[in-house]
């Protein structure tokens, strides 16, 4: 079992970057000397480095004047623009105004028209085509 101790002291000598940076040795490394060129991530840390970005993005969605709406969407509609804001950031996702305000209009065949028609489909594939049906139905899509 690993005590608390040798966590403490580790913690004290790598030190704690939350941003991915060279060692001394040239190795990507993040965290408390976490290498990553050497170390794959487990899926778990993965699992958890999601949720909790998931957990940002949603308290930062709602303080956002713009996006004000969202609480009125049903929780599929919800998610396609929090699926959005994680891909490309908020304010990315700011910057559709006009499927924005389609949205929160109710518009929702035409917002996800305009979600297929832009240059972010074409970058994201049929992530696109799944959350613009994910909108215009407001059911999810990728139910098994």
């Amino acid at each position: 079992m690993i005590n608390a101790h040798l966590i403490s002291q580790l913690k004290r000598h790598e030190g704690f970057r939350g941003r991915v940076y060279r060692c001394p040795a040239g190795k990507l490394t993040v965290g408390y000397g976490f290498n990553l060129d050497d170390n794959d991530i487990p899926e778990d840390i993965a699992d958890l480095l999601l949720r909790n970005k998931l957990i940002e993005i949603m308290k930062e969605m709602a303080k956002r004047e713009e996006l004000d709406f969202i609480s009125m969407l049903n929780e599929p509609r919800q998610d396609v623009l929090i699926n959005m804001a994680y891909n490309m950031g908020i304010d990315g996702l700011l910057k559709w105004k006009n499927t924005l305000k389609e949205i929160a209009e109710g518009n929702y065949d035409k917002a996800a028209n305009r979600m297929e028609l832009s240059l972010w489909a074409a970058q994201v594939g049929n992530r696109a085509k799944e959350l613009a049906n994910q909108m215009r139905t407001g059911e999810y899509q990728d139910e098994e």
